[in-house]
């Protein structure tokens, strides 16, 4: 049995969307290399090349405390394309830029589950706790570290609701967990109200996104 916390292996099918997404959009900038496509594809190549790493790790070294600090650099370069492009969201739309902004939004989104299921598991490492151990403490402290990600994201990053169904998509993968596999079913319906919370104050409050005009 894996950790309340955790989704559903099943949940993890979102890479092919997030793969799907990364090669219609490099293939759209191949095929016309506009300078904003140059300038949102390069931090979100090197995210892909960052990603690999981290696979490789995870595989070949499976050490957690490493794997857990390869997630950041995917967050960082994954969010500095979702900022570059949201900067130029208002620009028109297109259906290239659709792909743009689900390619970024939706990295950035599942990035930021993948931290914030990998504290616990880093805790777990340096204590003897099992998967089971303190399930309500480990649950607050994953959803504290998604609900603040989240803030930050819509508050200075972008305002993409791609994101928003990346980590919808992650908090569902935890109630299916805790409601079918766990028997935990407390967990599972405050993990419910929390992501009604995080995504309601989204639609209701809406997202500042970028406010710096440049040098992002």
């Amino acid at each position: 049995m894996q950790a309340p916390e955790q989704p559903l292996p099943a949940f993890f099918s979102i890479w092919s969307l997030i793969f799907g997404a990364y090669i219609a959009f490099a293939y759209t900038t191949w095929r016309h290399r506009e300078p904003w496509m140059l300038r949102v594809g390069a931090p979100l190549a090197l995210a892909g090349a960052a990603n690999i790493a981290w696979m490789l790790s995870a595989q070949l070294i499976a050490y957690q405390p490493l794997d857990f600090l390869l997630l950041f650099p995917i967050a960082a370069l994954s969010w500095t394309a979702a900022a570059r492009f949201d900067h130029m969201r208002g620009m028109g739309g297109s259906v290239v830029k659709l792909i743009a902004d689900a390619a970024t939004g939706l990295l950035s989104g599942w990035i930021l589950v993948a931290i914030s299921i990998s504290v616990p598991l880093l805790i777990r490492n340096f204590t003897s706790y099992g998967p089971t151990d303190l399930p309500w403490q480990m649950l607050w402290i994953f959803l504290a570290t998604a609900a603040l990600g989240s803030w930050v994201f819509a508050r200075y990053i972008s305002r993409s609701l791609w994101f928003f169904a990346a980590l919808a998509w992650g908090l569902m993968g935890v109630i299916a967990n805790n409601w079918t596999v766990t028997g935990m079913g407390w967990l599972a319906i405050m993990t419910g109200v929390s992501g009604v919370l995080i995504l309601g104050l989204r639609l209701l409050r809406g997202a500042d996104g970028t406010t710096v005009p440049a040098g992002i």
